[in-house]
């Protein structure tokens, strides 16, 4: 059963519906007494880093989600989510993440051909590396809306998207997983996506 996590910041009705077309039982809760029962964990977000990660803190849920990645529990962040996992964002000043993944996120701004506009927002190709989510979709499109890319994640870096420069696509380490594009908004190959982590 996946537990999605609500903390006020997500599309969870999208993640929840796209379970439920994998076959998947899924709730949304924000009880982290509940959210304990579930068997995979799915750490949704959408919008700017700080804000988020001070309502999960404000929610109780920072704590829980480190003790739950601790305990081996499959974990997977989406979009903001993803960037959640990380030790800081310098997205509008510096705030401190979760710290589940060595790394940081950073603005595309200045880093980027200038022809190319920001937010990244539409469907990119995945750069397979490596990873137990993405064997055998290497060129496979999926859907990125976003300003800010996890860097220095080589760790636990699993597929980038060519976008002007490599952006981290996917991470993953362990039990900890994440998708910078939303695959609840991309298709069949999203879906999988789902499938799979629901199979760890």
């Amino acid at each position: 059963m996946v537990g999605i996590i609500d903390y006020g910041v997500g599309n969870l009705f999208s993640l929840r519906s796209s379970c439920k077309a994998i076959g998947q039982e899924a709730f949304v809760s924000g009880d982290p007494a509940e959210l304990e029962k579930a068997s995979h964990l799915v750490l949704p977000g959408v919008g700017a880093f700080g804000d988020a990660a001070q309502k999960l803190r404000d929610a109780g849920m920072a704590g829980f989600v480190r003790s739950q990645a601790a305990e081996g529990k499959p974990l997977l962040g989406i979009c903001l989510g993803m960037q959640l996992l990380f030790e800081e964002s310098y997205e509008y000043g510096r705030h401190p993440g979760l710290g589940l993944l060595q790394g940081r996120v950073v603005p595309m701004e200045g880093k980027l051909p200038s022809a190319l506009k920001i937010p990244h927002m539409g469907w990119n190709a995945l750069e397979v590396r490596r990873g137990r989510l993405l064997e055998g979709l290497d060129g496979q499109h999926v859907y990125f809306v976003h300003s800010y890319f996890a860097d220095g994640c080589e760790d636990s870096l699993a597929a980038v998207t060519e976008y002007g420069i490599p952006i981290t696509a996917v991470v993953e380490q362990g039990n900890v997983f994440g998708c910078q594009f939303h695959p609840e908004k991309s298709g069949n190959v999203g879906l999988e996506i789902l499938r799979r982590f629901c199979r760890i």
